[in-house]
């Protein structure tokens, strides 16, 4: 393979299908925004298929569309620590340590305000409503994602016992095997495209489980399986994995899910969180 992905692709571009030249054509014009993109924006965006993405990924000598978005990162220009340095975010080592702090601020603001801009009441109303229904609430995330479910989890802990946290991606995958029609899967993808997270999701489509999946792209693999999707701001990079700012646009949907389901029933739920607070005040020196 050629030193960087462009190069490689065009080497090989007059041996390229007819799909493959156009999709090629689209990542030549769109370099820098199409390494952001899930495989199902991806395709939409070129008009050619996500079966048409994977082959010419593996014609490049590429284990598959993810190891292609790292490799098309790679072309572009970043700082010495790795960050976009065409991005008014990126930081360097250069930067001052307030200079960094700036940036940090910056980025998390602009999550914010990005998810803000994303939120759809209906769609919060129609999860907050399988969400009062449920009889219970398993919080899935693989990877950087499990630490959101996790914060779901706790976060509703605090106001209702029915909510479950399941960290492994094989007990994910028994408990929602065992779920029921009374369930919901309240869902933490950012890409929405892993492959044990779709397999827990097609479990639960089979036994009629309810999907509300908190994601990046509306129109991933995972968006197919659920009834209610909720978009989270700030685009992350895959040299970027894990950053928090993509975290922030997510606490700020949980925070929205708590409330909406706090105010169904302010009796109860301010019960339960007096409840809660004086039980861990306990342990409080």
């Amino acid at each position: 393979m050629a030193s960087n992905i462009l190069e490689s692709i065009t080497a090989q571009y007059h041996s390229l299908t007819r799909s493959g030249k156009k999709l090629a054509d689209y990542i030549f014009a769109h370099t820098g925004e199409a390494q952001y993109f899930s495989i199902s924006t991806l395709a939409e965006n070129s008009g050619v298929s996500e079966a048409s993405i994977t082959r010419f990924c593996h014609g490049l000598g590429l284990a598959g569309y993810n190891d292609f978005k790292l490799a098309l990162a790679k072309t572009d220009h970043v700082t010495d620590m790795g960050e976009l340095s065409d991005s008014p975010q990126g930081i360097a080592s250069e930067d001052s340590l307030n200079t960094i702090f700036q940036k940090i601020h910056k980025a998390s603001v602009l999550s914010l305000n990005e998810t803000l801009e994303l939120l759809d009441e209906n769609a919060i109303n129609k999860a907050v409503d399988l969400l009062v229904q449920a009889d219970r609430v398993f919080c899935f995330g693989n990877g950087g994602s499990m630490v959101m479910a996790m914060e779901a989890w706790a976060r509703f802990s605090t106001a209702t016992s029915r909510f479950v946290h399941v960290s492994d991606s094989h007990m994910q995958i028994m408990n929602t095997a065992l779920a029921t029609s009374r369930d919901v899967l309240l869902v933490f993808s950012y890409s929405g495209s892993t492959k044990d997270m779709e397999d827990t999701l097609q479990i639960a489509r089979e036994h009629g489980v309810s999907i509300i999946l908190v994601t990046h792209y509306p129109n991933s693999r995972a968006a197919q399986f659920a009834d209610v999707v909720l978009l989270c701001g700030y685009n992350e990079g895959p040299l970027q994995s894990g950053s928090i700012p993509a975290k922030v646009g997510q606490l700020l949907l949980i925070d929205c899910l708590f409330y909406g389901f706090c105010r169904r029933n302010p009796e109860a739920s301010a019960a339960a969180r007096s409840a809660t607070a004086e039980a861990v005040a306990r342990k409080m020196l």
